[in-house]
């Protein structure tokens, strides 16, 4: 008997063919990469006013974060071809390729905006400069840590581009469990410092994602 034949569906990715849809969302990613790089590395910085606190927790935070991106970052940006066969798979591809672009070039924005905002008080742990102010306008207004928003947002976009969801499950975990260290570190000093007028802001800005946290 006559065995049916079955035609084979092309492997693009072990050809090397990669979909456009792909291409847009990797070279998105790493050119994001370099703009959030770019941000701290190049930036102008004023002189630093001396201290008058430093909470050094928050570098456990710093180090859950950095963990985060490095479980991201430990598999190559590679997604897995969709099946030809699947319904509406090219549009689907399409999809992640548009929300991976706006997510990442969307989050550098906010990581950028509020880098400059806050000028010579960013600093990598949890500080208080005399003369330090609260700054609740430009991004800021939105969230208290639109930083910590912003690379999030890169965090979930490289996610995304490269399709691999139990390290993206770690990464989230491991970058929220950072986060909220030093959310914690830095409004603590920030409580201590202007009190009443940094709670009505708390009540009033959400600290990372609007109506969720």
């Amino acid at each position: 008997m006559r065995q049916p034949q079955y035609e084979k569906v092309p492997n693009l990715a072990s050809s090397g063919a990669l979909p456009l849809s792909h291409q847009v969302m990797f070279y998105t990613v790493i050119a994001c990469w370099w703009a959030f790089g770019l941000t701290f590395w190049l930036r102008k910085r004023p002189p630093r006013g001396p201290e008058a606190k430093r909470d050094r927790s928050s570098l456990l935070g710093l180090f859950l974060q950095s963990a985060a991106y490095a479980a991201i970052w430990f598999y190559p940006l590679h997604r897995r071809q969709f099946s030809a066969a699947t319904i509406g798979a090219e549009a689907t591809e399409w999809g992640l390729a548009a929300i991976t672009v706006v997510l990442g070039i969307g989050s550098v924005w906010l990581v950028n905006a509020a880098a400059r905002r806050l000028g010579k008080q960013w600093a990598l742990t949890a500080r208080v400069l005399e003369g330090h102010t609260l700054i609740q306008d430009g991004p800021y207004r939105f969230v208290r840590n639109p930083i910590y928003t912003g690379m999030f947002g890169l965090l979930l976009a490289t996610g995304l581009a490269g399709g691999q969801w139990v390290p993206l499950f770690l990464a989230v975990v491991l970058f929220f469990a950072g986060t909220y260290i030093r959310v914690r570190s830095e409004e603590k000093l920030l409580q201590q410092a202007f009190g009443s007028e940094f709670e009505a802001y708390k009540r009033k800005v959400p600290a990372l994602i609007p109506g969720i946290y």
